[in-house]
Order: structure tokens, then C-alpha cells, then sequence
């Protein structure tokens, strides 16, 4: 099976640690995010990876070479210039089968082998892994009606939604909705392809799941992963 990871962004919100390090290596416990996510692929079948790469794209290089030590084979695809987060896919070549797109600073336990194999469970051209999420609002909401009477009083709602987890399969003939070398975004994507009559489906499991975006993030993120590494490397020799 293959994968794109979207490694090339510049991780403004993880400023000032971003400025030296791409975000992808930011360390979670002994191992950079993405060698996790690396190791966590190679487990569930993964055997070839596509790092799209841009922002100090040589450190990841360094650090990844072709993947041997992982037990996978890792190619390279640059961005000259800034692609969004779906533009990147058309740059990548041999994408002949099912494949898996994720950004490369997510903490997951999810299962990618049962992910794809959702995937080809079905006939959508696209699978979004979702994860449930609360938004707490710390004021109390008001609603009111045309004549700006009162119509509702809500102290402190809590929202419930499902969110993209960053984390995608998408079938071969995806790439023919985006043009090369102009920017796209995933979101974007999703919409045009739903808006011509194509099928995306939404798989949601029972996982733990962490976008390291924010400086509170990534802090969360290290301490989940140190109390709880065997959930996120099971099949780690201790």
C-alpha cells in the first residue's frame, strides 16, 4: 500500500520551535511525530511512502533517508512553492491504487489497515477518517428574533461535532480533480469532487487522536504519548 504525507508547510501556529525545526520533526517523547507515524504505516502493511516536502525539506531528508531503516521505501516531492494541502498530490507519480494522504504532525492509534480496507469496502472516490470533538463556549449565547426580542437564553452551551482528522484515502482518478502546480486545499477538493456528483464516505472508529497545531497541542500530545506509548507503538520491542 502507499502513502503522501504532507510534510511541507511551515508551522506558523508552533512558532518560535518551528523556525528551526520542521514540524514534522518536533520530538514526542525519543521520536520526532512523523517517525511515529512512519513506523505506525510500516506496521499496518505501508510499503511505500511519498514525503511532500518544501519548508527546510533537507532536514526531513536527512533524517528519513529512503526509508530502509523504517522497512519502508520513502521518495521525495518538492514544492517549489506552496501547493496547499491538496496540491501536492498531483506532483506524486505512481498513485495507481487506493492510497493513503495524511499530514505528518497528527497522533493517532488508528488502524490505516482498517482504514483502507473501509475504503475499498465501498465505491467513493474519497474516505475522511472523523473524529469526534466538544466546543465549550465559556459565555452565555443569545438568540433573538427580527424585531430584537429574546428568544433564547443559553448559558454556556457545549457544541458536539465531527472533525477531519487530516487523514484520507482517496482513489487514482482523485488526482484528475487537481491541477498541477496550482494551489489546492483538501477542503476545496472534497467540495468540487462532491459538487460532480462523486461519492465521499466518513469512517469513524473508536480511536485517540491529536492534531499537534498549537503549542498546547504539541504539550498535550508529549504527555499522552509518555504515559501511554504502548497504545501508540504496540508492536514496539521494549
Amino acid at each position: 500500500m502507499k502513502a503522501v504525507i504532507l510534510a511541507g508547510g511551515r508551522g506558523t501556529r508552533l512558532a518560535p520551535y518551528t523556525t528551526i525545526l520542521p514540524k514534522p520533526l518536533m520530538p514526542i517523547g525519543d521520536k520526532p511525530i512523523l517517525d511515529i507515524v512512519i513506523r505506525q504505516l510500516c506496521h499496518y502493511g505501508f510499503s511505500e511512502i511519498t514525503l511532500a516536502v518544501g519548508y527546510l525539506a533537507e532536514l526531513l531528508m536527512a533524517y528519513f533517508g529512503d526509508g530502509e531503516r523504517f522497512g519502508v521505501r520513502i521518495h521525495y516531492s518538492h514544492e517549489d512553492q506552496p501547493l496547499g494541502t491538496a496540491g501536492p498530490i498531483a506532483l506524486v507519480d505512481g498513485l495507481d491504487e487506493p492510497f493513503l494522504v495524511m499530514n505528518g504532525d497528527v497522533l493517532t492509534t488508528v488502524d490505516y489497515a482498517a482504514l483502507m480496507a473501509f475504503h475499498r469496502s465501498g465505491d467513493a472516490v474519497a474516505t475522511v477518517l472523523t473524529y469526534p470533538r466538544s466546543v465549550k463556549i465559556d459565555l452565555g449565547v443569545i438568540e433573538f428574533d427580527a424585531h430584537d426580542r429574546l428568544s433564547r437564553y443559553i448559558e454556556k452551551p457545549t457544541h458536539h461535532y465531527h472533525v477531519s482528522t487530516g487523514i484520507y484515502i482517496f482513489d487514482p482518478r482523485v488526482r484528475s480533480y487537481i491541477p498541477r502546480h496550482q494551489r489546492l486545499d483538501l477542503p476545496d477538493l472534497l467540495q468540487e469532487m462532491m459538487a460532480r456528483g462523486e461519492t465521499v464516505r466518513c469512517y469513524r472508529p473508536d480511536i485517540y487522536w491529536l492534531d499537534i497545531g498549537r503549542v498546547d497541542d504539541y504539550q498535550q500530545a508529549v504527555t499522552d504519548f509518555e504515559r501511554h506509548r504502548e497504545r501508540f507503538l504496540p508492536f514496539e520491542s521494549h
